[in-house]
């Protein structure tokens, strides 16, 4: 079979992905005049070889759009980014260069797939459009079926709709894995699943990633999932990026108050330890018009005059661990402002 070719020339030492100040907004003309959703705003955050880099954050928030991004299915509006040291869609790493090595799992399990073609031709598709003969191709969909623990015998030839949904979901993990990629974003990709199926293809998961040697950007909004399978985890809120850091010290001593906020909205298996206080007071913002300053302000129980005048920038607050919050950087203005002048709260 035709081999594929991956660009490794950066060293282990260097992050498989860098995304510099990526911005992403919507346009939409309505009667009342122009609109514009700032859907990613001067994003920038970097993905190391071999992790797992969860992403989480509320609805709306940007989550989605930015993986869309990196799988370049949408194009930015300005920034870059830079696959293991090369300038994606460059002479260097071209786009289709740059697809074959990322790779993306969707949350809706069957429409992902196209239902007029079976696994097997599902899976050896795009082994085919780069080249491959169909042969080999079909050989290497059995053995990545088998892979993902679905018999090929059994399931080569079966359509989506004569599948369940988590062995839809190991089709569609299969699908891409059949490019060999180094990049696997996984969008929501266990959402959908009943617990006992989404424990077994996160297993899956952690598996493929130790014997194929995998990196993941896994988004979703269960947050126990997110500690379990991420080694670091970064925060959004509304279009920004508000904290990253390594999974245990964001759980355990989260800097920003939104993360904090995230945290205490886990459902709890205790009995005694009950919701009763939501952690958050109103709804976020709208996209189309933020608000100045940070962003989460609005909704914060620290918030003071200074943070709706001054926007802050993601700063280092521990080791890997970095925050966009002014009360969490020592130096800054919101630890002068006297007296306190606490802003209100939106209901």
């Amino acid at each position: 079979m035709q081999p594929f070719i991956n660009v490794d020339i950066g060293g282990p030492a260097q992050p498989l992905l860098k995304v510099n100040n990526l911005v992403k907004h919507f346009h939409s003309g309505v009667r009342k005049g122009h609109r514009v959703v700032q859907a990613v705003d001067n994003v920038s955050f970097e993905v190391l070889k071999g992790e797992t880099l969860g992403v989480v954050g509320e609805s709306g928030c940007g989550k989605s759009t930015t993986a869309r991004l990196l799988m370049q299915l949408l194009n930015q509006d300005r920034g870059e980014l830079i696959f293991d040291g090369l300038d994606v869609g460059s002479s260097r790493l071209p786009m289709k260069a740059y697809r074959r090595q990322v790779q993306m799992v969707f949350q809706d399990s069957y429409a992902s797939l196209n239902p007029r073609m079976t696994m097997e031709e599902s899976i050896a598709f795009g082994q085919r459009v780069h080249g491959v003969s169909a042969k080999d191709a079909k050989e290497y969909a059995h053995y990545l079926l088998a892979h993902v623990g679905l018999e090929p015998g059994r399931f080569a030839h079966r359509y989506p709709h004569a599948l369940s949904g988590g062995q839809r979901q190991r089709v569609n993990i299969a699908r891409a894995l059949a490019m060999k990629p180094r990049l696997v974003i996984l969008d929501e990709a266990v959402s959908a699943l009943d617990k006992s199926v989404e424990a077994q293809v996160l297993q899956l998961l952690q598996d493929l990633k130790r014997t194929l040697d995998l990196t993941y950007v896994f988004i979703s909004h269960d947050l126990h999932v997110v500690r379990w399978l991420s080694d670091r985890i970064l925060v959004m809120y509304l279009g920004e990026v508000v904290e990253v850091g390594p999974a245990e010290k964001l759980f355990t001593d989260s800097a920003h108050p939104y993360t904090r906020a995230l945290l205490r909205s886990m459902p709890s298996m205790d009995p005694q330890n009950r919701t009763l206080v939501s952690p958050l007071s109103g709804d976020p913002p709208s996209p189309v018009s933020p608000p100045s300053g940070c962003r989460f302000h609005t909704r914060c129980a620290h918030a003071k005059a200074v943070c709706a005048q001054t926007q802050p920038r993601l700063e280092t607050v521990g080791q890997g661990h970095q925050s966009a919050c002014l009360m969490a950087q020592p130096a800054s203005a919101w630890h002068r402002e006297i007296p306190v002048q606490e802003v209100n709260h939106v209901a």
